[in-house]
């Protein structure tokens, strides 16, 4: 026995180096906090893109222990310094994932506090927090309140959620697969159909919705392909609706389409990952008029609420559909799983392990209460109006007017006009001060802006116009020398 209680404690002292003194954690968090301060600090003169085709090679696990200051070094150089900066206010090309200061404060406590949020028995506080900020979800989309939700780690989990209650609230199994239709546009994003195939639906019948000349679903043509699957003996049973297309800002007519779906008994999924907190904002708040009647829908606090990326909600009416897909037991979860309980949100998603992320979320939200929110989402819809107008007075063609913060805009250049704008993008790409994306409208090469980041200020709106200024010039003269 003695020399088993030695081994103990000769491994007890080289394991003692996982739990640092609190002088050491300290002087760690001090070294963290000034890199952080420094990043945070220069992020006006930062690059938002920096290419780079090789893989860094200084992650290698060695065995060997590193010193914070190396490790640090290495994050610096090879992981913020490289790639898209999300944090940058010049990032106008995805929509971005926000990293307001506040949720990593809230993730530092989850972190270390090392909260379960799968069960109500392991963490009744954490699951509370999370069952708060569901409800504020369901109050601010009016969802009746014997809704359930649950907050994944982003759109495209929360909408593999939805759409598996969706198809076992309808049964959507075996032979009936083949001869079900679920209905959809051009616009809408692609983790709906890459959930349907995760949830055993790849053989569906899927109907893409032609749009109108706004990108939004033409209900017309809703109802006429509902009424001409049902005369082929077909089983339509889900629409879904986007609140803020990824491509061009679109909202779709949710209240037509809900209105539709109660009629012919179809699920209405809505997502909303995008654009759904934009209902905060006064503004367009009627644009979301309708959203209530859909029986599910998905919304990205990491996009709209500016948070860090990792968390996606989804809410859905039908609590009993929900449990169908998601809800397990195991004899050696006999303490946990009791039926006075609240509900667990492991019964509500694919999650057993789940991360306390709700403190992300949480944190901000009291700190800072939900005024400066709806005023940075106004400030986002302004700043669009306000790059729309800077680059017609460019002389670029520009899409539609967006219902959101999402538009995109090309130069014409007759024949030539594709390969025009791939190289001016290609230019504002080498550059990286600022950085935009592309995308294909009706086979057109167009350059895409999304404008969502916290940190986009009309200053840096003005940045990145000067450099599509200076960039259109040099492609004017590249095209005019080969033509």
């Amino acid at each position: 026995m003695q020399e088993l209680i030695d081994r103990i404690r000769t491994l007890e002292a080289k394991s003692q180096v996982l739990e640092p003194s609190e002088n050491l954690r300290n002087e760690e968090l001090s070294r963290v906090a000034n890199y952080a301060n420094a990043f945070l600090n220069g992020l006006a003169e930062s690059k938002t893109f920096v290419f780079s085709e090789e893989m860094p090679d200084r992650f290698d696990i060695t065995g060997q222990p590193r010193s914070i200051e190396e490790i640090l070094s290495i994050y610096k150089q090879e992981i913020a310094e490289k790639g898209i900066n999300a944090a940058s206010g010049g990032h106008l090309g995805y929509i971005p994932g926000g990293g307001i200061f506040a949720s990593a404060l809230g993730d530092f406590l989850a972190d270390v506090t090392n909260e379960y949020a799968g069960i109500f028995y392991a963490s009744p506080g954490a699951v509370a927090v999370e069952t708060a900020l569901i409800d504020w979800i369901k109050n601010l989309f009016s969802y009746p309140s014997e809704a359930v939700g649950n907050l994944a780690s982003g759109g495209s989990i929360a909408n593999l959620i939805a759409l598996a209650a969706a198809r076992d609230k309808h049964g959507i199994k075996g032979d009936r697969i083949i001869k079900s239709v679920a209905y959809l546009s051009a616009q809408t994003h692609h983790c709906v159909t890459k959930a349907l195939r995760i949830i055993g639906l790849e053989d569906l019948v899927l109907r893409t919705l032609p749009i109108d000349g706004r990108s939004r679903i033409r209900t017309d043509a809703l109802t006429e392909s509902i009424r001409k699957d049902r005369e082929l003996g077909l089983n339509p049973f889900l629409v879904v609706g986007s609140a803020g297309t990824t491509d061009t800002g679109a909202v779709d007519p949710l209240f037509e389409i809900g209105t539709i779906c109660k009629e012919e008994n179809l699920w209405f999924h809505v997502d909303a990952a995008y654009g759904g907190f934009f209902i905060l904002a006064a503004s367009v708040q009627t644009l979301f008029k309708g959203i209530e009647l859909s029986d599910s829908l998905v919304v990205d606090p990491h996009k709209g609420l500016f948070l860090p990326y990792g968390i996606g909600a989804v809410i859905v009416k039908d609590r009993d559909a929900v449990f169908h897909s998601n809800r397990a037991g195991a004899d050696y979860m006999q303490d946990a799983f009791k039926d006075d309980l609240p509900v667990n949100p492991s019964d509500l998603g694919p999650e057993l392990t789940k991360h306390f992320r709700g403190m992300r979320m949480w944190l901000p939200l009291q700190l800072y209460g939900t005024g400066p929110f709806a005023a940075c989402l106004e400030e986002k819809l302004a700043l669009t109006k306000y790059i729309r107008i800077k680059l017609g007075d460019l002389g670029f063609n520009l899409g539609p007017e967006p219902d959101l913060s999402v538009t995109y805009f090309w130069m014409d250049w007759g024949a030539e006009s594709d390969a025009f704008n791939r190289h001016l993008l290609k230019l504002i790409h080498d550059d990286g001060s600022s950085y935009f994306s592309s995308t294909l409208i009706e086979g057109k090469f167009v350059i895409r802006s999304a404008i969502l980041s916290f940190r986009t200020r009309i200053g840096s709106v003005d940045r990145a116009i000067a450099l599509i200024s200076d960039c259109l010039a040099k492609t004017r003269k590249h095209f005019d020398k080969t033509s």
